[in-house]
């Protein structure tokens, strides 16, 4: 899987990695990207000169990831509804969401404080179950989760500013951006429209230093650099369909994005479409 080259056409961006089934939540960690195969079931780190590794394999759809304040990786286990901790190359158990989440879960942040936010679908996407509203759940430090936030439209992708006192939240199929205040205790307050993207459906998020969003907007097959209020100040054409997007980089330079030809299941595992590609900031 080891690649680089420049994206043809009219793509900005360079391709680091390629031959991914469905790359999904990127985090930039210990100089290097990390992020989930989802139909691979693998989580994978890769470096900079595209050398890539699988850092575990899971018998369920790996979602979000974030790391603990004592570095433990957290995964999320997306059809069985829980988070996953690994610790000495094993994972096991950190949280059951089984009884708060509506159906399969998705993105994962985790706070500097080891606090967690996880968000689900709500209904069935691909079986063709009607639109429903979902939660988005707090998990404790002490591993027990609750009811964070109600009546979200396929809540995703999340990122915390850098004061830690605001959560943004990406309503896919809302086509917007919620904000929350974030109470001491983790607690979400203050629900309020961060911005409304007219159509574009936003997936996996990334602040970046201006605290301006990159949004990834697969069905507009581009990155959005949107500002509160929703004003839309850069606009980037991936190779593929970006699904998600994180700023990292040596010098903090960097915009990794996950993307894919398809998010179908059955078509992503038979093209092997994925990409992780990059654009300097």
């Amino acid at each position: 899987m080891k690649h680089m080259q420049l994206a043809p056409g009219r793509a900005e961006t360079e391709v680091l990695l390629e031959q991914l089934m469905f790359p999904e939540a990127p985090r930039w960690r210990d100089n290097q990207l990390w992020f989930t195969d989802q139909h691979a079931r693998q989580v994978v780190r890769v470096n900079l000169q595209g050398e890539s590794h699988v850092v575990a394999e899971l018998d369920d759809l790996p979602g979000g990831l974030g790391w603990l304040p004592d570095g433990r990786l957290l995964v999320v286990s997306m059809t069985k509804r829980r988070i996953l901790a690994l610790s000495d190359h094993k994972l096991a158990l950190y949280a059951d969401l089984y009884e708060l989440a509506s159906f399969h879960c998705n993105d994962l942040l985790v706070d500097p404080l080891g606090r967690c936010y996880a968000g689900n679908f709500g209904y069935d996407l691909h079986g063709g179950e009607a639109q429903a509203p979902a939660e988005l759940i707090l998990v404790n430090r002490d591993a027990k989760p609750q009811l964070a936030a109600e009546q979200l439209i396929f809540p995703n992708g999340c990122a915390l500013s850098q004061d830690g006192k605001t959560l943004l939240v990406a309503e896919t199929f809302a086509s917007r951006i919620t904000a929350f205040t974030v109470s001491t205790d983790g607690s979400l307050t203050q629900r309020r429209l961060w911005a409304d993207l007219n159509g574009a459906y936003p997936d996996g998020i990334a602040l970046d230093s201006q605290q301006n969003l990159w949004v990834a907007a697969p069905n507009r097959s581009r990155l959005l650099l949107v500002k509160e209020g929703g004003e839309i100040v850069r606009e980037v054409m991936p190779v593929g369909d970006p699904y998600a997007c994180m700023v990292g980089g040596a010098e903090n330079d960097t915009l990794f994005i996950t993307s894919s030809e398809t998010d179908n299941p059955e078509e992503a595992r038979r093209l092997r479409s994925g990409r992780i590609e990059t654009l300097k900031l």
